[in-house]
């Protein structure tokens, strides 16, 4: 093993200890191998200006396992190896991030990884096949055209995103994508209570509405952090999402 994956794991068992989390040896040797690769990417493809091996392990691994506790059912096991089927879908995951952490964590789910920037979907392509890894839908393509498919549309039990856009703009990316009952997560910073204020006719018009918020703070690795989970309650109007771009451009204030 390198000094970058001996570095790497130390803080993740920190972290997973943090979070409470039991993941199986293997699949912390995978992430270490899955964090190598985006280290040796990196300079070809600027992946992430995050490459120390602790940072990394800190900042965007146990960050992303911070999302699972959005997931979790109160019948299921402790252990996310042991969690049943579930179809999630990634919305801007650049490197991979949260998606392939969380697939390696829980290997039942059912992935789709969504990168509109071609070249970063050839790397997720790259390290699903070193990895090894299964039941992976990788689509180079932006997230309101993936969210008019019919093949889906609706279709997921879950969506979730990370640092992608303010709330207004990324409730249409990700709740057109959703199922009637499923749920769209948001991996937002602290300071969320303005962007939550001017999301309310986004989540009025696309059929959804704030189930939890889960502030989250690991000093000195993370600053705090806060996981937004809202529920699908209605059908989003087929107009919406809007052609490529718009959500940015008219976010639904």
């Amino acid at each position: 093993m390198t000094t970058f994956e001996t570095s790497f794991l130390s803080v993740l068992r920190e972290g997973l200890a943090w979070l409470g989390w039991s993941l199986p040896e293997s699949a912390l040797e995978a992430m270490a191998r899955y964090a190598r690769m985006v280290w040796e990417w990196n300079e070809r493809l600027n992946l992430t200006a995050i490459v120390e091996p602790e940072a990394m392990a800190a900042r965007h691994f146990v960050d992303s396992l911070t999302a699972l506790q959005a997931f979790r059912e109160p019948a299921w096991p402790p252990a996310p190896a042991e969690w049943p089927p579930c179809r999630l879908a990634d919305v801007g995951t650049g490197a991979g991030f949260p998606g392939l952490v969380l697939k390696l964590a829980w290997p039942a789910l059912e992935l789709t990884l969504i990168e509109s920037t071609v070249k970063k979907a050839r790397f997720l392509e790259a390290a699903v096949h070193r990895l090894g890894l299964e039941g992976i839908t990788i689509l180079a393509r932006r997230a309101e055209e993936v969210g008019q498919d019919p093949a889906h549309r609706e279709r997921y039990d879950g969506t979730i995103a990370r640092a992608v856009a303010e709330l207004p703009v990324l409730l249409e990316y990700l709740l057109p994508l959703v199922r009637i009952g499923g749920i769209a997560v948001a991996m937002k910073g602290a300071e969320v209570e303005e962007e939550i204020a001017a999301a309310h006719r986004a989540m009025d018009l696309l059929g959804g509405r704030l189930r939890n918020r889960c502030d989250l703070a690991w000093p000195p690795y993370l600053s705090p952090r806060t996981l937004l989970v809202f529920e699908k309650i209605a059908p989003t109007p087929a107009k919406y999402p809007r052609r490529p771009g718009i959500p940015e451009k008219r976010p639904l204030r």
